[in-house]
């Protein structure tokens, strides 16, 4: 085996939701490209779709649901129709998130609690259900992605308290399920972006620009494969030794 058959994926399957658009089209590519079967799943059957259709043009096999990952049930049909259809479950990337924009005197309770059901109880739920397989199998690759923004205290400029928090839940409970899943061999880890231009991020970037910037070591926000590597090594065999870490995609900004 060659160094490089290590971040191979050929033959295995990977969920990922809120794989239509953004961050987790990119990796939904990258595992394409290496060779696994990719569904994706998301509250937009539409964008799964378009983009499951470009998966199956890589030669892999792929499949789209449309899934709300604060709905147990419509996470029980995901994984049945997965387990059926691919037979099996190896790697879960959840990516699906929400976030709300306001003051934190002016936050509307109904907001914070969407984005904490959303990036806090989806995460939750799914890992639960795909868990049951993956214990099942004695195998399993877990990725979560959380932010720089759940570290701690962010710049005034970043009003979003309800996302920063739930990040910060994530890494939590991505360290914790790995202390309690390793005996299964199940690897659990944290993806931290920093800043890439997507839809939810649009605004966000547009009112810190010059903050991002000037904090950011690189000099740039992060482009469209700056997380396909980061992703596809907690994915592949070549992490089979790491579980429990935060791995942080930022341009060096937490660093300073």
């Amino acid at each position: 085996m060659s160094v490089l058959d290590l971040f191979k994926l050929d033959g295995k399957t990977a969920i990922i939701t809120g794989g239509g658009r953004g961050l987790g089209a990119q990796i939904a590519e990258a595992y394409a490209e290496a060779g696994a079967n990719i569904v994706v799943c998301s509250r937009k059957l539409e964008a799964c779709e378009e983009m499951s259709k470009k998966l199956k043009e890589k030669g892999v096999d792929s499949l789209a649901f449309k899934c709300d990952v604060t709905n147990p049930e419509d996470i029980k049909h995901v994984v049945k129709q997965t387990k059926e259809h691919l037979g099996s479950i190896d790697i879960l990337v959840n990516n699906s998130g929400a976030t709300w924009g306001a003051p934190v005197e002016d936050m509307p309770h109904d907001t914070w609690e969407k984005v904490m059901n959303v990036n806090i109880n989806g995460t939750f739920y799914m890992s639960q259900e795909v868990g049951k397989v993956m214990i099942e199998q004695k195998s399993g690759k877990i990725i979560n992605i959380s932010s720089i923004a759940g570290f701690g205290g962010t710049h005034p400029f970043m009003q979003t308290i309800g996302y920063n928090t739930s990040k910060g839940a994530v890494m939590t409970f991505t360290q914790d399920l790995a202390a309690k899943w390793g005996q299964h061999n199940i690897n659990v880890n944290v993806i931290a972006p920093g800043f890439f231009p997507t839809k939810m991020s649009k605004v966000l970037i547009e009112q810190g620009k010059d903050y991002i910037m000037q904090s950011t070591p690189l000099g740039r926000l992060g482009n469209d494969s700056d997380l396909q590597g980061a992703a596809l090594f907690l994915a592949s065999k070549a992490s089979d030794y790491v579980t429990g870490d935060i791995l942080t995609v930022d341009g060096g900004a937490h660093a300073i």
